[in-house]
């Protein structure tokens, strides 16, 4: 017993308690994992978005360069910069102003005396354009350049998108350890170029500049020595045009980055580990910008290529430049201010969810300030930094973003409520399913080995009861075949012993062998009508000389009227003839039943003894169904409180011990009430107001009852 239940302790219960303390346990992260997937869903919403809307820049930076093209032609390349601004406002619509000017920094348009929106123009930007100034500027590479580097983030990424994981995350591609031998590497490449240029004094922007080529080196030399400091900062100006205009960030400059306007709801979410998140969001860089201005000339800017993209901020406004140099002359490079209120209605077009997520977000394009320009939902407001997932769309809108709002906050709450309570009622069924297993499996336990106890009384009983009866018959047919008793008067009494004990043997097998049958399901009844009157009869009368000749007072009340049934006679006969050894064993005085081996005429004399006394009845009832009743009444001990139901259970006996000396095997009454239940009826219990037992036999009465 100790064996199995710790082995079931350890194999089952204490695992499947551990996995439901997991299970609950996991119902407290429910809400962080669907908000988990959610974010990362609507993350990949606006990572499309941003690339779409830096895609759509692309394509329009392509088209500036066609109409460049288109506008000069077979005419003089000088002759239409002089007229440019006029030209390609009247071309293309998203031209604002319309600038020209030579590699040695020379405005050729707008002119001096041109428009207030041009004179502007040359006002904010004739030192930049004229390399003489280095301004902080966003700049986006040619198309093909930045195909050639959609490995560091995409068309439209530009130089700090080579450090740029996918829009929204916050760590850089490179490791410290790379940044830092990079950026070494390239601070030696820039102090022997630098070095190489002072002796050839050659640098990279025209010598015709001699303002521009000493303010050049002086930002040069300044910013040399901020990356060999810092030992984590990009080449110097001069490399970058020696590299064509691209620009490898070696690892993300904390120094320069700004501050996100907006402040997503789900970076806690884009971390596995929740408390590693929550550590990261006290930092001061874990909401900074991937976006980081450098600092250089216009010559430096554009190198050798052919076209591309600037964004820099005036007065804390934005203003967006494409650039094209003519194949022809590539001494020109002709250039255009863009309309940002129509180069946004262009793309107002592109800020849609998907139809599946109509109903579930709202998307904003977002400018420098957090403010909406353009919204995918009429009259929706919401708290515009804070959205729930935000992606940056890249240098050619610096600090511009695609923002995606929940339509309904609450439905996220209520949709991880529901399946909180769910997996919640789940797991309650499921301890409450693994606590009901248990308790069946060890009660079953309990019961198989309480069963295998009273197989073993079971057997102990049997050996006995089948040596009383063996030996006495043995005893008394030596004596007989010995001639020892010359009485005729012993000589019949110890005959009747012999067929007593004979005929006890027989019941004790039959009842044994019964059981089995009926175990194995192979029990066969004869049914037929048979009178129920007769078979009482014929059974009391077989019995009655065995009773008396135990000193039992034996009462036998029968109707006068035939009672029908319809059974097998020799099946219901041996229920009676159980009932009544049940009331003769366990009768008042049966404990001291005189042994068999005491003359017949000695044993009659203890005849209506106080407790020995049987009565058997047969009547007829009605209700609730038409059946008979047998009823075998005593004066015995009855049976103890509690065991009523008990005693019908194979191999229960009320009094189980070998001691009492009360036989049987524990198979009577099991065996009695299954034949009955066999024929429709049932044997039951109910105890007697002066003490003592009475079994009651309900068998259906059989249609031919007169």
């Amino acid at each position: 017993m100790k064996k199995v239940a710790v082995i079931f302790v350890l194999a089952v219960l204490l695992p499947s308690l551990v996995l439901a303390w997991l299970a609950v346990r996991s119902l407290r992260d429910q809400q962080f994992l669907l908000e988990r997937q959610q974010s990362l869903l609507y993350q990949h919403v606006t990572d499309s978005l941003a690339q779409n809307i830096s895609d759509s820049l692309a394509q329009q930076q392509q088209q500036f360069g066609a109409q460049v093209e288109n506008l000069v032609g077979n005419h003089d390349p000088n002759e239409i910069a002089a007229q440019f601004d006029d030209k390609i406002r009247e071309l293309w619509p998203l031209a604002e102003v319309g600038f020209c000017v030579t590699l040695s920094g020379k405005i050729l348009s707008p002119p001096p005396n041109a428009r207030p929106d041009a004179q502007m123009f040359r006002l904010d930007n004739s030192a930049f354009l004229g390399n003489r100034e280095v301004v902080e500027v966003y700049r986006s590479p040619n198309n093909a350049i930045a195909n050639n580097n959609s490995s560091f983030g995409g068309i439209g990424g530009g130089a700090s998108n080579l450090t740029r994981n996918s829009p929204g995350q916050s760590s850089p591609t490179l490791d410290g350890s790379a940044a830092s031998t990079f950026a070494t590497a390239q601070n030696a490449r820039a102090v022997e170029k630098i070095s190489s240029a002072k002796q050839t004094d050659q640098l990279a922007v025209p010598t015709a500049a001699a303002p521009a080529k000493i303010a050049y080196d002086n930002a040069a030399q300044k910013k040399l020595s901020e990356d060999q400091s810092d030992s984590v900062r990009q080449v110097t100006a001069d490399s970058i045009g020696a590299m064509n205009g691209q620009q490898l960030k070696s690892s993300f400059n904390y120094k320069a980055a700004e501050v996100r306007k907006v402040s997503p709801q789900s970076q806690a979410y884009q971390i596995a580990d929740k408390d590693k998140s929550e550590s990261l969001a006290n930092e001061p860089q874990a909401n900074l910008s991937r976006v980081v201005p450098e600092e250089a000339e216009f010559a430096q800017l554009i190198g050798n290529e052919s076209d591309g993209m600037l964004a820099r901020f005036l007065q804390n406004k934005l203003k967006l430049m494409f650039w094209h140099r003519l194949k022809s002359e590539s001494d020109l490079i002709f250039g255009a201010q863009l309309n940002l209120n129509r180069v946004v209605e262009n793309l107002r077009g592109l800020v849609q969810p998907d139809r599946e997520l109509q109903n579930e977000i709202c998307l904003a394009l977002l400018d420098d300030n957090a403010k909406p320009v353009a919204v995918s939902r009429s009259g929706f407001s919401a708290n515009w930094k804070r959205p729930f997932v935000a992606t940056e769309i890249g240098d050619a809108l610096p600090h511009w973003e695609i923002a995606a709002y929940l339509a309904n906050p609450a439905q996220l709450t209520q949709a991880a409520r529901t399946a909180k309570f769910t997996l919640g009622l789940l797991v309650a069924l499921l301890l409450l399913a693994i606590g009901v297993g248990s308790w069946l499996i060890v009660s079953n336990l309990n019961s198989e080995l309480k069963l295998a106890r009273q197989k073993t009384d079971f057997v102990s009983n049997v050996s006995h009861e089948l040596k009383t009866p063996l030996t006495s018959i043995r005893m008394f047919s030596e004596l007989l075949a010995e001639n020892r008793v010359t009485d005729a008067a012993k000589q019949k009494s110890y005959l009747q012993i012999i067929t007593a004990e004979a005929a006890r043997l027989t019941r004790l097998i039959n009842n044994v062998l019964d059981f089995s049958r009926m175990e194995s399901g192979e029990k066969k009844y004869n049914f037929q009508p048979c009178d129920l009157t007769e078979i009482v009869r014929t059974t009391a009368e077989t019995f009655r000389p065995h009773l008396e000749a135990n000193g039992f007072k034996f009462d036998c009340e029968l109707p006068e009227t035939k009672i029908s049934v319809r059974g097998d006679a020799d099946a219901l006969s041996q229920i009676i003839v159980n009932l009544l050894s049940n009331a003769e064993k366990y009768s008042t005085g049966s404990a001291g039943i005189l042994p068999a081996s005491l003359p017949l005429p000695a044993r009659q004399q203890d005849a209506g003894a106080p407790g020995k006394e049987i009565t058997l009845q047969v009547g007829q009832k009605q209700s609730p169904l038409p059946h008979a009743e047998i009823q075998v009444l005593d004066r015995g001990s009855g049976v103890p409180r509690g065991s009523e139901k008990k005693i019908f259970e194979k191999f229960y006996r009320a009094h189980d011990s070998l001691a009492s000396g009360i036989q049987g095997s524990g198979l009577g009454l099991t065996i009695a009430r299954q034949i009955a239940r066999a024929h429709g009826g049932d044997v039951i219990y109910e105890s007697r107001d002066d003490g003592g037992s009475c079994f009651i036999l309900r068998i259906p009465i059989s249609a031919e009852t007169t």
